[in-house]
């Protein structure tokens, strides 16, 4: 298995998405660098890919660092609800493995703006907090930020769905293409299929547009 790797793409999660897939590990066991965020140029000049690259390394991370990233996370989501005029609370809470900074508000409106269509509101907040805050810390962070478990939630649907197709390809032998996901989504359906002897999964396509294949080895 390859120790390190070098990845380009559209976005920081998906190069990300491909490196791991490359190391086989999960985003626990990697030390990721972003070398270079991307950019768009004008009328498609002078812009650039995102650039990471990807090392094996042992799966303990020091829980201090995470709970310090958490609470980064927090202070600036709370931040940022405060610009959007909304009121709600952003709390770091572990669940299966992950560090989440969940959100939490009393106006259900307030909440499903938030989230936005198919969760891409939520994306958008993902992505600018990970900008911001890997910038103010000077490393990657490794929190994920939710709204009210919508993430939670959706991270047991998919795991199920992934499972029961990988199981269904194992029996066929008939390729599948799951529906377009982004990256997060996406790496949660890759360990999923891992789990499954016999089959493999890979991603194809383009933003917002990629999706998960799933096919027998």
């Amino acid at each position: 298995m390859a120790r390190e790797t070098e990845k380009r793409a559209a976005s920081v999660e998906e190069a990300v998405e491909a490196a791991l897939h490359e190391l086989g590990v999960s985003e626990q066991e990697a030390r990721i660098d972003v070398i270079q965020e991307p950019r768009s140029g004008m009328l498609g000049i002078g812009g650039h890919e995102a650039v990471v690259r990807a090392r094996v390394i042992s799966p303990d991370l020091d829980p201090d660092e995470l709970e310090e990233q958490a609470d980064a996370v927090a202070d600036f989501v709370e931040e940022l609800l405060g610009y959007m005029g909304i009121y709600a609370v952003a709390e770091p809470v572990s669940h299966r493995d992950h560090m989440y900074v969940d959100i939490v508000g009393e106006d259900e409106d307030d909440m499903a703006l938030l989230i936005g269509r198919h969760g891409q509101t939520l994306d958008s907040i993902q992505e600018l907090t990970r900008m911001i805050v890997s910038r103010r810390l000077d490393e990657r962070i490794r929190v994920i930020v939710d709204v009210e478990d919508y993430r939670k939630r959706r991270e047991e649907r998919l795991e199920e769905k992934a499972r029961e197709v990988a199981t269904r390809v194992l029996r066929t032998g008939d390729e599948e293409i799951l529906e377009p996901m982004n990256p997060f989504e996406r790496k949660i359906v890759h360990d999923a299929v891992a789990e499954v002897d016999g089959v493999e999964s890979s991603s194809r396509g383009e933003e917002p547009n990629r999706a998960v294949v799933i096919r027998r080895r």
